[in-house]
């Protein structure tokens, strides 16, 4: 049960709203957000005011309110597992934290008007799997293939297409588009190693991650090939499309990674957070690389 308010504690303490919609999380949806904006082309004199509003869009706002989402719909299992979160200690009592995701839904959705059709399309379909994600009865999360897929979609493809929608007014170029659905879907891997420091409360919940359904070892190996593929598919495209330099770059990129997944899966389970600091930060690096090249290759068109 939800832990009542007190006449002290009716209200949410700010600390704990900050809490609640995890900064930390925000940068990969803001990261992906900037290399939509690289990859329009578009000079960014005249244009800061659009860039900051989209960056909120993406991060503070879109991912702050994934964040709410996951951890209202998730009280009752944090209460045993981590109850020093906010809504399980507490600080935010009663029903605030459904009224913040709702109220977060909202501004999102009113931020993502003012930037155009378009992307208030987009911002509209990344909330909608944001809440599936965390709601009953979809509750994406519970299986590891649809949630991850859902998580990759919002932190990777959405933002990038709705940065490079922002600067543009209008639907991106066409390898804007393949260039971030291939970087999105790789990021399913990403997703996947993220699941393997909660494997045993996973199965205990009945939550199907990836390493639950699979094993730790063939999850971890399922993640290297999901990561790896798309990326090998974006350094042919960009030969292809005349960027050999920034293909040679991403080549190198991901031949690093290959070395480190090797290591990876020594111990899938113990090295999967180093893989994400060092490993899934050159992942990013060839997206803003790519962005790059994208950009140089529609200068010339």
């Amino acid at each position: 049960m939800d832990r009542p308010a007190t006449s002290i504690d009716s209200r949410p303490a700010p600390l704990a709203v900050v809490e609640l919609l995890k900064p930390i999380t925000w940068f990969a949806p803001m990261w992906a957000f900037g290399c939509g904006v690289v990859s329009a082309g578009v000079p960014l004199s005249g244009q800061w005011g659009l860039v900051a509003a989209g960056i909120a869009l993406c991060g503070p706002l879109v991912c702050g309110t994934s964040q709410a989402v996951n951890d209202w719909f998730d009280r009752h299992v944090d209460a045993i597992n981590e109850p020093n979160r906010p809504i399980p200690s507490g600080r935010i009592p009663g029903r605030w934290g459904l009224y913040i995701a709702i109220v977060w839904t909202a501004l999102s959705l009113l931020v993502a008007a003012l930037l155009g059709p378009i992307v208030l399309v987009a911002a509209a379909f990344g909330l909608f799997l944001a809440w599936i994600y965390s709601a009953p009865p979809l509750r994406l999360k519970q299986n590891g293939w649809w949630g991850n897929t859902a998580v990759a979609a919002c932190y990777e493809g959405l933002p990038w297409f709705t940065g490079a929608t922002v600067m543009l007014g209008t639907l991106p170029d066409w390898r804007i588009l393949i260039s971030a659905a291939l970087y999105s879907f790789g990021a399913h891997g990403i997703m996947t190693l993220n699941d393997f420091k909660s494997v045993e409360g996973d199965t205990r919940l009945g939550l199907r991650s990836l390493p639950v359904q699979l094993g730790v070892t063939r999850a971890a190996r399922l993640a290297c090939v999901v990561m790896a593929a798309p990326q090998i598919i974006v350094i042919g495209l960009l030969i292809s499309w005349g960027a050999p330099a920034h293909a040679a770059v991403v080549g190198a990129l991901l031949l690093t990674q290959l070395w480190l997944m090797a290591k990876l899966l020594d111990d899938p389970k113990g090295k999967a957070p180093w893989y994400n600091a060092t490993g899934t930060s050159l992942y990013v690096l060839g997206m803003l690389v790519t962005a790059f090249a994208l950009r140089a290759i529609g200068g010339e068109v």
